[in-house]
């Protein structure tokens, strides 16, 4: 798995919204709070995923943007965005080679894991924790914080 310090590695991904992104590009313009989550719409991922949502405005003043990033589809990330009102983007990877190339594996389920990058492209935090999902955006405001 990639550690802090590292450089974060550039993907592309496709969204809920069925749109084309790439990292670098999002970095251009902010920090990225890329967490790695394994299914949409079980309770853990729940958990984690409106904990983003109910946190959006602390987020937002540190002006990060969030990427959630799962192997399901579009069409569940639509419906699992629309289900819990959640503001931020996710990406479906369908092969896992946006996992591989960060080094999320997994045996039996993906694991949980959340990376925060800042605009040099380094990442400045990881946090891995299959138990405690809300903590996963405990770290990240904390980390945005002090990188503000």
């Amino acid at each position: 798995m990639l550690r802090e310090g590292d450089i974060a590695p550039d993907f592309e991904g496709i969204t809920d919204s069925g749109d084309r992104i790439r990292l670098y590009s999002l970095l251009e313009k902010s920090p990225v709070v890329l967490y790695f989550y394994p299914k949409d719409d079980t309770p853990g991922c729940t958990k984690e995923a409106c904990t983003f949502r109910d946190n959006w405005e602390r987020i937002s003043q540190y002006g990060a943007t969030v990427i959630g990033v799962s192997s399901d589809s579009e069409e569940s990330h639509k419906q699992f965005k629309r289900k819990y009102g959640l503001q931020f983007i996710l990406i479906s990877d369908k092969n896992s080679k946006i996992r591989e190339i960060y080094g999320v594996k997994g045996f039996i389920l993906p694991p949980r894991v959340t990376f925060v990058i800042n605009s040099d492209k380094r990442i400045v935090r990881v946090f891995n924790s299959q138990t405690k999902p809300e903590r996963h955006v405990q770290i990240a405001i904390e980390t945005l914080k002090a990188m503000k």
